[in-house]
């Protein structure tokens, strides 16, 4: 039976749907191994997915990876193309607000409501939580009059704000970069007021009892996809300079800031 290859986190419009799934079939070709694409479209909870026994390629978020026991193997993480990411694969949490509201610091939409993707997210709450850390204080130990959640996907968080049901959301840096490639008009009244500190970004990952040899040539097919002429468009669609080799330890930077939350009793963005 083949092995599934998903990129739900990351399927924010059509066109980047259509691109990782040609960039799925080129990985399948290149490693010799069989890779079935499924989209687990929302409202489908990724937990499910993760939970899966045929992961192949499969992209989770960093922060419930490390707490997975056991954990998915990793395959190769994503470098998305821009200055920002110093041609490493991480990612930050872009904290937006619409544009006409007239914020101009974080500190504005103090007071109004906030809104969160899912509690299980690093990007759309734990790295959001612990951004807002800086900012609290024995006097104000809550920040918004409001916290709405979950907002389930990026799409949702973006829509929030723009419809004015919230007054800030945060928004996965490397899907917005998507959504400002392939559909501008849905950010077009949106800004980014602030952004977290930088983490590993999503990898992609295989099930805990894949064999090694089949892990490695997944891997080493998405190695060389920067340097493949075929995959070079296929690369810009998706905002990606390429792949990398992803470090187990270096997601355990999300439970670190997952302790300190907790540690300062703040259980979620409020």
């Amino acid at each position: 039976m083949p092995l599934i290859a998903c990129a739900r986190m990351y399927n924010v419009t059509p066109a980047a749907r259509q691109a990782w799934a040609r960039l799925f079939a080129w990985v399948s070709e290149a490693s010799g191994v069989a890779l079935q694409v499924i989209e687990h479209a929302a409202p489908a909870p990724l937990e499910d997915l993760w939970r899966r026994p045929d992961l192949g390629c499969v992209f989770i978020c960093g922060w419930p990876f490390s707490r997975a026991l056991p954990q998915p193997q990793l395959i190769a993480a994503p470098i998305p193309a821009g200055h920002r990411y110093e041609g490493q694969p991480i990612y930050a949490t872009d904290l937006i607000v619409r544009r006409d509201r007239g914020y101009r610091r974080l500190e504005d939409t103090f007071g109004g409501r906030i809104g969160w993707t899912v509690e299980g997210s690093h990007s759309g709450f734990n790295a959001l939580r612990h951004h807002l850390l800086a900012f609290r204080s024995e006097d104000r130990p809550r920040l918004y009059g409001e916290s709405l959640g979950p907002a389930v996907t990026p799409a949702t968080a973006l829509a929030w704000v723009v419809e004015g049901r919230v007054d800030v959301a945060p928004l996965d840096s490397y899907a917005l970069d998507l959504i400002r490639r392939h559909e501008p008009e849905r950010v077009a009244e949106i800004e980014v007021i602030d952004s977290t500190a930088a983490a590993p970004i999503p990898p992609l990952v295989a099930g805990h009892a894949l064999d090694a040899t089949t892990r490695e040539a997944l891997r080493r097919a998405l190695l060389k996809a920067s340097a493949d002429s075929e995959m070079e468009p296929v690369l810009a669609e998706l905002c990606l300079s390429g792949f990398a080799v992803a470090v187990a330890k270096d997601y355990d930077i999300t439970l670190v800031r997952e302790r300190a939350a907790l540690a300062a009793g703040y259980r979620r963005p409020e």
